[in-house]
């Protein structure tokens, strides 16, 4: 197996692996989860469609032919996150040292190197819709 798609295979599911982990307590309505959404001003139905976008970005993500638009996907949802991390919710939540905001940042990163890995085919779909030059 090639270097590139050990790679791609450990970010991709690194990644995934972190979207789905957080989806229990986002379906579950953990109080942490509740608390977040609540912050931001869009519990439930905030908590809930970003639990639905992960689940579709983790599957994107597993998926080989569609990696690099669970990559794309993942990059939009996490950016979310991160910018709410960075305004209104802080670093730490809840005391939780910040391992939320980090497992985000990882995702970020992951989903960046994906995309890098899987750039020839991003430009290969884009350039059938004659979207890229």
């Amino acid at each position: 197996m090639k270097a590139k798609t050990i790679l791609s295979w450990i970010f991709r599911l690194l990644a995934a692996g972190i979207f789905l982990q957080t989806l229990y307590f986002k379906f579950s309505a953990a109080p942490e989860s509740i608390y977040i959404f609540s912050t931001l001003g869009i519990e439930p139905w905030g908590r809930i469609g970003t639990g639905i976008a992960e689940l579709v970005v983790s599957l994107l993500l597993i998926v080989p032919r569609t990696a690099w638009l669970g990559a794309v996907g993942g990059l939009g949802v996490i950016s979310g996150a991160i910018l709410a991390h960075l305004t209104k919710l802080g670093i730490e939540v809840q005391g939780d040292g910040g391992l939320v905001f980090y497992l985000a940042i990882t995702v970020f990163v992951s989903c960046l190197i994906v995309l890098y890995l899987h750039r020839e085919e991003a430009l290969a779909f884009l350039k059938t819709r004659k979207l890229a030059a």
